[in-house]
């Protein structure tokens, strides 16, 4: 069993929700302290977004805040430099889409990740047919893969997905693109949907923007993972101090 998934078990097995919040790597020059906050407040592991000039999946929220970090200059290869720094005691996980490791090189990304401490990774762009390659390269380098599941997701493809995903399966509240939603979502079904076929840790994302919608999302769920909402918060400017604000609200909520 790769080590991200052992540690995610230890968790779940000790009866605790898991917090998993999100940060764009290069926002501004303080995007490392927002990592150490998270990790701080209570995080279970932190989800680092790469920025990528053409995102699939990620709001206005989001792809804001990549705009941003784009335009200050970040880059793949920089990021990678810049979390040499980071001495945290949780998961660290990257979230992007493939075709920046592609032009990186595979073997060589999945090297360059476990260089800095990454021990899964999020490419919602990979199809499950097409993952190969990537995933036996980053299996060697000690990486996990982590696979989503839709609302709409057929149930035979959810049963293939839910059986290849590694750390934890990332089941979507929601049929959109990342963001902030009033809505209660459907993450629940979709949980139910996976533990019908594994017993690996389960997460609800995608719209969970309150401690409120957290608790819900986790009474159902091994865990919780929060982004726009948080994102949001570093682009008003808020700071360090925000996200520990915040992602303590959620790590109390979930408790």
């Amino acid at each position: 069993m790769i080590e991200l998934e052992s540690q995610l078990r230890v968790v779940r097995d000790a009866g605790r929700k898991a917090l998993v919040p999100y940060i764009v790597a290069g926002t501004d020059d303080s995007w490392l302290d927002y990592v150490r906050a998270a990790a701080f407040s209570g995080a279970t592991a932190v989800e680092i977004g790469i920025p990528f000039s053409d995102p699939m999946m990620d709001g206005v929220i989001i792809q804001a805040a990549s705009d941003k970090a784009l335009k200050n200059g970040a880059s793949f290869g920089r990021i990678l430099q810049e979390m040499n720094q980071l001495e945290v005691e949780v998961p660290l996980l990257v979230m992007t889409y493939y075709n920046i490791f592609h032009h990186h090189g595979v073997k060589r990304s999945s090297m360059d990740l476990a260089s800095v401490g990454v021990s899964g990774a999020i490419v919602p762009d990979l199809p499950l047919e097409e993952l190969e390659e990537w995933q036996t390269n980053v299996n060697a380098s000690g990486i996990a893969t982590v696979l989503m599941v839709a609302p709409s997701t057929p149930h035979e493809r959810s049963t293939l997905i839910a059986r290849r995903t590694q750390g934890f399966a990332y089941a979507q509240g929601r049929m959109s693109v990342t963001g902030i939603s009033n809505e209660e979502g459907s993450g629940g079904d979709v949980v139910a949907r996976i533990r019908e076929v594994s017993d690996i840790p389960v997460y609800i994302g995608i719209g969970i923007s309150t401690a409120e919608q957290a608790k819900a999302a986790a009474a159902v769920s091994d865990g919780v993972i929060v982004g726009s909402a948080l994102v949001q918060r570093i682009l008003d400017g808020e700071g360090a101090l925000g996200v520990e604000k915040f992602v303590g609200e959620l790590r109390r909520a979930i408790d």
